[in-house]
């Protein structure tokens, strides 16, 4: 498959299962995560891998920052919660080492770890597995963050979950639709607006 042709061939893939990357092809991708464009050089990434039992225990720091945020938090929503961290059979926790007042932005940081993000996503499929990012509440939750290492000012930028794709034993994946160029990009020649 030529590069391009992986590249928008791409989807998340929520619906993993073992197994996931290990040994020298994980190398491979958490390699290409370090090939993120990196303004000062600062490599700021950081990932956690997080296998077998240690899910368990990553889900179980997840389902009491639940509990701390929404104290009205059902069982159902602990499960839900916990599910997530313990279905697929790999998670790696996304960091960004921040160096504060630095002349390279605070942003500028973030974006590398999100560059880098993208370009484990790229890996992991062109390597044969799925996976998915994972944001929200839980990557942005203080305590989650220090229990993986990241405290002030580092921060905690998601998760990916890692596996082999279930969704191709009933035939072939499926394809997310895209939106078309046209919604999206435009050809600038100067402003709308001549001064």
């Amino acid at each position: 498959m030529r590069a391009i042709d992986m590249l928008l061939d791409r989807v998340s893939v929520s619906a993993l299962q073992d197994p996931a990357p290990d040994g020298a092809t994980l190398d491979r991708i958490l390699e290409a995560g370090l090939r993120a464009p990196d303004h000062g050089k600062l490599r700021p990434w950081r990932f956690v891998l997080v296998r077998g039992d240690a899910r368990f225990v990553l889900a179980d720091i997840v389902v009491r920052a639940l509990q701390a945020r929404e104290p009205d938090c059902t069982a159902p929503m602990a499960d839900k919660q916990r599910s997530k961290f313990t279905r697929a059979p790999l998670v790696i926790a996304l960091g960004v080492q921040v160096l504060e007042n630095h002349k390279i932005p605070e942003l500028e940081q973030i974006m590398s770890g999100a560059a880098a993000t993208m370009n484990l996503l790229n890996a992991i499929h062109a390597e044969g597995f799925g996976a998915i990012w994972v944001t929200g509440a839980n990557a942005y939750d203080p305590s989650v963050g220090a229990a993986l290492g990241f405290t002030r000012p580092d921060r905690l930028i998601g998760f990916l979950f890692v596996g082999t794709r279930s969704d191709t034993q009933d035939g072939p994946p499926r394809v997310a639709n895209r939106p078309a160029l046209s919604d999206h990009v435009i050809d600038w020649s100067g402003p709308a607006s001549a001064p």
